[in-house]
């Protein structure tokens, strides 16, 4: 079967692909997003510390403060290079194609199929990003918890973040026997304003998670290891998040209100144009290799620092 492809995806084609990638990343669901970001955005953050609400009389009496500052969610710009051999990808459409009816129908053609390919390493690199990145460089963007004082959550980086230590101390990833003291640590850290609002979560990762079911189990509520679709896990009333992205040593506790992730998934010509080429090899240097190009943009910020816990 011959193959040639020459493929280029740019503004809203290139949008809609990684837009689709970015949709799978399983954080977003948690998170507010901001779209359309060309260089950076500026979040407004309101907070009337000392309340303005007084006694009334017949005069104009000033009373209390209304603080408004900004904060700066300035996505990175990141590409992809990849060098595939066609020969492997091409097996698997195949049997896609072979498969059809058995689940989701496979991409129209091979072009979709390698699209879909690097869809899938976009959402993985983002999701542990949203969390664990570090710096705005080296495919990297800044995260919520990155290491050292680099995450917006970590005292060295936002002095405000409400703290907690996991109860092996600190940067002791939870096990079964102390997830649910780890958990209520960062919820007894909550203020007193955020309580039992609707869209504080915990969020835990993976491994965490199923340290959490394995405890709730264990203390007798056997129903856990039964879910269905319609089972929604909550913890003290709080639902929880369940991100794959999030360290071992870390849960957060905060509102989807609070926690902003920017991209610009659409070009008007200006800074950098979400762009996806597909470059077939074989007819430059006789190979049967598939170099695949993207570039698109990511970042997170979180919105008022004091409203939102971490426990490491």
């Amino acid at each position: 079967m011959a193959f040639t492809a020459v493929s280029n995806y740019s503004g809203k084609a290139a949008g809609f692909y990684i837009s689709a990638a970015l949709q799978s990343v399983v954080s977003l669901d948690y998170l507010t997003m901001i779209e359309n970001i060309k260089l950076q955005s500026n979040i407004q953050v309101m907070d009337a510390s000392v309340t303005p609400i007084a006694a009334a009389t017949c005069d104009f009496t000033d009373a209390g403060t209304l603080a408004l500052t900004e904060k700066v969610l300035t996505p990175a710009n990141n590409q992809i290079n990849l060098d595939l051999c066609k020969a492997t990808l091409l097996s698997s459409w195949e049997a896609m194609q072979m498969r059809a009816g058995a689940g989701a129908p496979p991409p129209a053609s091979f072009d979709d199929y390698v699209i879909s390919y690097m869809g899938e390493v976009i959402a993985s690199a983002t999701e542990t990003s949203i969390w664990a990145g570090v710096a705005n460089a080296g495919g990297d963007f800044i995260g919520f918890t990155g290491a050292g004082a680099a995450g917006w959550l970590r005292n060295g980086n936002d002095a405000t973040v409400q703290q907690a230590v996991l109860t092996g101390g600190a940067g002791v990833a939870p096990t079964a026997g102390t997830i649910i003291a780890d958990i209520q640590a960062g919820l007894d850290a909550v203020p007193t304003a955020v309580i039992g609002k609707e869209d504080v979560y915990v969020f835990l990762n993976q491994r965490n998670y199923q340290f959490y079911i394995q405890a709730v189990s264990t203390l007798g509520y056997m129903n856990a290891y039964n879910m269905n679709g319609d089972y929604e896990p909550r913890v003290n009333g709080y639902k929880i998040a369940v991100v794959n992205g999030l360290q071992n040593a870390a849960i957060v506790v905060g509102q989807k209100s609070q926690m902003f992730f920017g991209t610009d998934l659409l070009s008007d010509g200006f800074g950098t144009s979400p762009r996806i080429q597909l470059l077939d090899m074989a007819n430059l240097d006789g190979s049967d290799n598939m170099r695949m190009v993207a570039r698109y943009s990511a970042g997170t910020q979180t919105g008022i620092g004091a409203d939102l816990v971490l426990v490491s």
